[in-house]
């Protein structure tokens, strides 16, 4: 099946934000930001959906039969995920409107998880009702395999909750497969006693600073950074922003959906700039081999200065009282001012909940997946794992101040290039992720890095 992608402008609680999205694996879309082609329509939100407020409820109805019926739900919630919470509250009140419904759900660790779900989806067998799975290329290898159910139908029953411009990410041949949870960005955290130690009482503003930051942070017998090397994903949360600010947003958005090649003289500037980065000091020599629990645990036990990651860990930090008063989050600074700007961003809306085609009781495990996203949503955005896809309600007034910060920075963006892994096809990322362990284990330089992903991806 031949897919092309519905590119829209993204809405974030009441916060109206330019993406630079994804495409398809068959059929890459162009960028959105400054404007569309044939290749990507481009939605804008009406008015009023633009900058919804948030309402008192947002009830779902009850299931008119009383006959029992078990669901499955894969995802990657653990019990070290700051979204466990959310979905923990979430399924809670979903046994009340849905009490007929058993959900029997796994949560599996993030990198074993891609692993599982791609091999179940080549195979066919064994497959959940319902799975977490991230947006664009991700999810639409899967929706061209025709393991996916489409979801227009019931959408539809939820228009006035869940703005079409959220759907743009898992909409192809412009239908939908997908429900969208929370959306976030890759932002850099600081923790201001270490900073303190070695004379900043601010946070870095641009890269000069930052580069004198972390020398006087070496100096003072501080580590800046701690990265897992045992996960590549987290790499990429360092190396991604690290080009995106080097090369700009829409030249690493052409790079990652194939419209360009690898074979960049920037991009291998900017590798170069990250290892240099490791070369002087800068990084954790033991996090090469620790999982990202420990080396976000070391940020908060104050053994690192900084910590990059999603911004799904504002939760996390909000939660730890001895904790929150130390941290500020920013976004990472430009290094060519004359390629790209801050306000550039990695991330976008990607977590998403989807149905499989084959699953017995498809319509209702679509029905039950749209209210369970509509909930993880709400209980994570109160509890600070991200910004909203769906129109907030409730009382939202006490979201902790490390997520109103980021959705400042949201609103000032200009614009996303979604995560490299999930804005690429299955057949691409896996080279790509092999690159960037090689590059954190200096196996591959700037040039090295290009060579081998010019010559391994189309």
């Amino acid at each position: 099946m031949k897919m092309k992608r519905l590119v829209s402008v993204l809405l974030a609680g009441a916060m109206t934000l330019s993406l630079v999205a994804c495409g398809s694996a068959a059929e890459p879309a162009t960028e959105t930001a400054p404007a569309a082609t044939e290749e990507a329509a481009v939605e804008e939100p009406a008015a009023e959906e633009a900058a919804p407020a948030a309402t008192e409820e947002a009830p779902a109805e009850e299931v008119a039969s009383d006959e029992p019926v078990t669901l499955t739900m894969w995802c990657i919630a653990t019990e070290g995920d700051s979204n466990r919470h959310a979905y923990e509250e979430a399924i809670a009140e979903m046994e009340e409107l849905y009490p007929n419904v058993t959900l029997e759900w796994e949560a599996i660790e993030n990198e074993a998880y891609k692993t599982k779900i791609s091999a179940a989806m080549a195979s066919g067998e064994d497959l959940p009702d319902i799975f977490f799975t991230w947006s664009c290329a991700f999810l639409g290898d899967f929706v061209e395999q025709g393991r996916v159910y489409c979801l227009d139908d019931t959408l539809a029953q939820f228009s006035d909750e869940l703005p079409e411009s959220m759907l743009g990410n898992t909409t192809y041949d412009g239908k939908h497969y997908g429900v969208p949870t929370t959306m976030n960005i890759v932002a850099l955290f600081a923790n201001m006693d270490l900073l303190a130690e070695a004379g900043w009482e601010k946070v870095p503003e641009d890269y000069d600073e930052l580069i004198q930051c972390c020398d006087d942070l070496v100096a003072a017998g501080i580590i800046p950074f701690g990265c897992a090397g045992g996960e590549t994903w987290c790499v990429t949360e360092y190396l991604e922003p690290i080009i995106e600010k080097s090369i700009g947003a829409d030249a690493l958005n052409d790079i990652f959906l194939g419209r360009e090649t690898y074979n960049n003289a920037d991009v291998a500037k900017a590798v170069d700039t990250f290892q240099e980065m490791i070369d002087k000091g800068y990084f954790d020599p033991a996090g090469a081999s620790l999982s990202n629990d420990e080396v976000k645990a070391n940020f908060m036990a104050g053994r690192t200065a900084f910590y990059q990651n999603g911004t799904w860990n504002c939760a996390d930090f909000a939660n730890d009282e001895e904790f929150l008063p130390k941290v500020k989050v920013t976004e990472f600074p430009v290094i060519d001012s004359s390629k790209s700007k801050l306000g550039q961003l990695i991330g976008g809306p990607s977590d998403t909940l989807a149905v499989t085609a084959s699953s017995e009781n498809a319509e209702l495990a679509a029905e039950y997946a749209a209210n369970l996203g509509r909930l993880i949503c709400h209980y994570g955005y109160l509890d600070g794992c991200g910004l909203p896809a769906w129109i907030p309600y409730g009382d939202t007034s006490d979201i902790n101040p490390l997520t109103q910060t980021v959705a400042d920075i949201c609103a000032n963006a200009d614009a996303y290039v979604l995560f490299g892994d999930t804005a690429m096809s299955a057949v691409d990322k896996d080279p790509y992720l092999d690159a960037v362990a090689k590059v954190y284990g200096k196996e591959l330089d700037g040039q090295g890095f290009i060579d081998e992903l010019a010559s391994s991806i189309r």
